[in-house]
């Protein structure tokens, strides 16, 4: 069974410029389809049963390029998501995210993981329509 997913996107603009944009919590609603609201260290997130108030932690350092987010569910279990910034040239970059299954029971993981990668890959897609600029009719 598959544990984990690695996806990346090139990017039409500068590291800095999609670093900043992608380490600003407040900004995931934008470009995420798993966040209602962000506000500090409270997050609400949208899942198949609902709405979930969680604690989002944000861990990230300009100078490796690294956003990595901790998001702490009512019941205590933590969920984790990995990513980085990569500078290519001057006016492009490149954003890699790697996805893990959610804490939820190994039963439940199969499905679970392969249903996220494919959310993933849209997610990645609004992400670069929201730092080049393009209008998008996001889903």
């Amino acid at each position: 069974m598959k544990m984990h997913d690695v996806q990346s996107i090139d990017l039409n603009v500068p590291a800095a410029q999609a670093y900043a944009y992608i380490a600003e919590s407040e900004n995931l609603p934008h470009w995420t389809h798993a966040f209602a609201s962000v506000s500090g260290k409270n997050a609400v997130m949208k899942t198949p049963g609902g709405e979930v108030p969680i604690e989002l932690r944000t861990e990230a350092s300009r100078e490796q390029g690294t956003v990595d987010w901790f998001m702490v569910f009512p019941d205590g279990s933590v969920a984790s998501a990995y990513s980085r910034v990569v500078n290519l040239t001057a006016d492009q970059s490149v954003f890699s995210f790697t996805l893990l299954p959610p804490p939820v029971p190994l039963e439940q993981l199969e499905g679970t993981l392969q249903q996220q990668s494919e959310i993933l890959a849209s997610e990645l897609t609004l992400l670069k329509h929201c730092l080049e600029g393009e209008a998008v009719n996001p889903a």
